[in-house]
This record gives structure tokens, sequence and C-alpha cells, in this order.
């Protein structure tokens, strides 16, 4: 899934299983566009086989952060760093978007392993689709906190920090934050 502009200075948030191997973990990628640069990527293992049963992937998107989320457990937090000139995006409209796509140049250990088009066709599922516009909700009345739906907090509240560390420690297989190869002279600024 992933909420995308238009353009070649395109917004973009994405929020995609990567192919596998039969029997390996699926990865789940994250990343995040603004003004047409991504670059941004998280990628985790999940906690469960997410072939199994359905499960809730969600992206919290308002003006001082992204929260990715999966079984309403935060996984990622990208920041608004405007005020350190790092592009957020928040000023083009965008349109939901789900496909399956063959990106076996990259997605699939590196490029490594490609598509076997003999297992075709492929099939997404989903059940209990939603969006939510929150300029025009209201989180519910007891709700006093980000892990208690309160998903317009400026900052994540104890429980949701925690939640956050544990799959980043536990999950998280790479981070854009931390790849030195990548970034030898300086990580991000937003990192």
């Amino acid at each position: 899934m992933q909420l995308s502009s238009k353009g070649n200075k395109h917004d973009e948030i994405d929020f995609e299983f990567l192919g596998n191997l039969s029997g390996d973990p699926y990865i789940l990628h994250t990343n995040v566009f603004s003004q047409g640069k991504g670059g941004r990527e998280q990628q985790f293992y999940l906690w469960f086989d997410p072939t199994q049963d359905f499960h809730t992937y969600s992206i919290i998107w308002v003006p001082h952060h992204i929260v990715f989320l999966v079984d309403n457990t935060p996984i990622r937090v990208f920041q608004n760093s405007e005020s350190i000139g790092v592009p957020f995006p928040k000023n083009q409209p965008m349109r939901i978007h789900s496909s399956l796509w063959n990106a076996d140049n990259w997605a699939t250990r590196g490029g490594l392993v490609k598509t076997d088009w003999s297992k075709a066709p492929f099939t997404a599922y989903y059940r209990g689709f939603n969006s939510i516009d929150f300029p025009n909700s209201s989180p519910s009345p007891s709700s006093k906190s980000f892990s208690d739906g309160n998903w317009e907090a400026k900052e994540l509240d104890t429980k949701a920090r925690r939640r956050v560390r544990w799959v980043q420690k536990n999950f998280m297989i790479y981070n854009y934050c931390a790849d030195l190869k990548r970034f030898p002279q300086s990580l991000p600024p937003e990192c």
C-alpha cells in the first residue's frame, strides 16, 4: 500500500511487502518520499507470518509526523524535521494505491531472486479497509494518549515509544539512518 501524489516532485509514503523465497520470512518495507526524494527506507521482519491471517497495517500521516503501525503496534515514526531543512510530505494531496508489482530488480534479496512467473496469477486480499481524514474526525473522548487512540498526539506516549523500540530492536533488519556504507560522509540530517 502506498500514498502518493503525482509529478516529478511527488510525495509518497510506502508500506510494502517484499517478495521472498518459500520459507523465508517476509520483509515489510517502509519508505518516505518528499518532493521527489525518497531513500528513507526501514525494513522489518514481522513477529508473525502475515500469510496466515489478516492483519491491520496503518499509516498515521499528520503534519508533525508519520507513524507506521502493524496491528496497532507502532513500528516506525518519521518526524517532520522541516526546521532542519528536511522536506516533509504535507503540501500535496495523495491518493491511496495498492498493487502487486514486479520489483525483482531490487526487492527480492537485492535483486538476486527473480519472480517465478509460472506461479501467476498473484493475488492479494483485503478486509476491513478504512480511510480516515483526521481534520474531520476526532479521537474518542476517553483517548488521552497515542496508545489510547489519540492518533493526532504530537508525540508518542511512553507506551508507544516502548513498543517502537521493541520492534526496532527485535525485528528491524535495515535502517537508512544506520547505513554508513550508503552515507559514508554523514548520515541524513533527520537521523
